[in-house]
This record gives structure tokens, sequence and C-alpha cells, in this order.
């Protein structure tokens, strides 16, 4: 699938030279042996996993949004007066036949384990993550934009890329199954709703899933402070992969090696680096901006 004829390679190598910038180059255990497994762990923020069904969110917007998507399947709100937003989130999960249950502020806290719920939370349908082959083929023929992070961490990073980049236009994210932080309420509650509508890809392999996208004709840019050019000055035209690093440590240097070119930001004040998120901000957005959008 993943296959390009030799034809295609030479052009794209050819064009990658016009740009200038440089090519991307068991037993079982036995019974004895096995340890009883450890129980499943929370999420930091105290919220279970997207795998599990009682996936919830918090927040007017959020819950809001998940509504509009036909993504939620019970709303609960704090009880006693409602201000008009809680109003008008009642009145539409009524509208849809989902029920509406007051419980006490002090529960909903509760409920919430630490996330900030402004009254509102929604029980969602389980989360499905999107298949890139079907991203990739809705976006046939155009200049689509996905994010690979490449071993992002905390899940509020995660919730405010996917906002941007629901915000900004782009395809999908990409989460590598193995180095990625899971989707939580708190991630969801970041997102302010982005999450109904943009695809989110689980991907395998980093390599694999980069090389694969180069065969389709993807450039693949890196996020890093040494970057050879200004990220304003780079040509981020056409199908592009931005891959954004972990906080903290940036991108990974294999997966550098996978990129075709990395750019940088330029730091005028004291303190070397931006949240990986507002990195992720301004390359999305010049990505767009390339693109008349």
């Amino acid at each position: 699938m993943w296959q390009e004829n030799s034809n295609m390679q030479t052009k794209k190598q050819s064009n990658r030279k016009q740009r200038g910038e440089k090519p991307a180059e068991g037993r079982f255990p036995s019974a004895r042996h096995r340890e009883k497994r450890p129980p499943k762990r929370r999420s930091s923020d105290g919220v279970r996993p997207v795998q599990d069904d009682s996936l919830m969110t918090f927040g007017r917007n959020s819950v809001t949004e998940f509504l509009r998507a036909d993504r939620v399947r019970k709303v609960f709100l704090k009880e006693g007066r409602k201000d008009e937003r809680l109003a008008r989130i009642a009145e539409e999960a009524i509208s849809k036949g989902l029920p509406v249950i007051e419980i006490a502020e002090d529960k909903l806290d509760a409920l919430a384990g630490g996330v900030v719920h402004q009254g509102a939370a929604a029980l969602l349908k389980p989360y499905e993550y999107a298949e890139l082959d079907k991203v990739l083929s809705d976006w046939e023929g155009k200049d689509p934009i996905l994010i690979l992070l490449d071993g992002l961490e905390d899940v509020r990073n995660l919730g405010a890329i996917v906002r941007t980049a629901e915000c900004a236009g782009a395809a999908a994210v990409l989460l590598p199954k193995h180095k990625s932080p899971p989707v939580t309420a708190a991630a969801m509650k970041t997102a302010a709703g982005a999450f109904a509508y943009l695809p989110v890809c689980q991907t395998g392999n980093i390599r694999q899933t980069l090389e694969g996208l180069k065969g389709k004709g993807f450039w693949v840019v890196g996020a890093d402070m040494d970057g050879e050019s200004l990220y304003y000055d780079a040509n981020l035209k056409g199908p592009l992969v931005i891959v954004m690093g972990a906080e903290g440590k940036g991108v990974s240097p294999l997966t550098r090696k996978l990129c075709d070119f990395c750019v940088r930001i330029p730091m005028k004040g004291k303190v070397s680096s931006l949240n990986v998120s507002v990195a992720a901000a301004l390359l999305i957005y010049e990505a767009a901006k390339q693109r008349g959008e």
C-alpha cells in the first residue's frame, strides 16, 4: 500500500534537491514466572482513558460541541438555578431524547476528578479513533496538514493541539500508539469540543508511518530549536506532516532523521522555548496561511 514506483521516487528526490533540502534517510513465560498483573491505573487527571466506555467530558463548551456532534449518551448538570448556557445545554439534550440528570455540585466535583466542569458534564459514546487511510481518502486531491505527536506526555497539550488543528482546518492529528497520552476528560476539556470533529488517528511505528506518508507525496517537517530555517521562511505548501516532539525533549533524534527538513521559531526573550501546543499553533497556522486559508 505504501510502495512507490522508482520513477516517482526519482522525481521526488529531484524535487527535494530543488528545495535545497536533504532527502530523508518467542517464548511464552512459564506459569511460575508470570506475575500478577497490577490493577489498571487511571491517568494523571483521575479520569479513565478512551478505551473505557464511561469516558466523560466536562465544561460547557465541550459538552455543547459533543451534543451537536451526537456523541453524548447522558448529561449531568449541577442542581439548582441554571444560567442561560446551562439551560440551553439541558434543552438541547432533551430535544435529542437524552437523559438530563441534576446532581449536587460536590458530587459533580467528585465525578470530575479535579477537572473544571463549570456545572456541566456528559457521558460520551465510546470514542473511536479514525483510520488514517480513510482520512487520506477524504483529502485526496487536496493538500492536507497532518500533525504527528512524537512522545507528547501532557493530555492538556494534546487537547490544545487538537483544538488548534481543528480550528485551522487540519486533516488529522496522529498519535503513535506506544508514545502518546490517552484521550481523557482533561484533554477533551482543553480541546473545547474539537475531538468531536477532528479525526485523531492511532498509528503504529513512527518510521513506517512517516515513510509511508512520504511515499504518498507528503513532506515531513519537524519543529526543532536547531532547525535549518525559520518556520515562516520554509515552504510548507503541499501535503504536509508537522512533527511536534515531547515537552522538554523535543523531537527524538531518530524521528528527526526521518524529517525532510526542520524549522525553528525565533526566540527573542530570555526564556528559551515555547510550550509545545503554542509552537504547534504557530506552525499549523503558517502552513494554513501558505495555502491561502
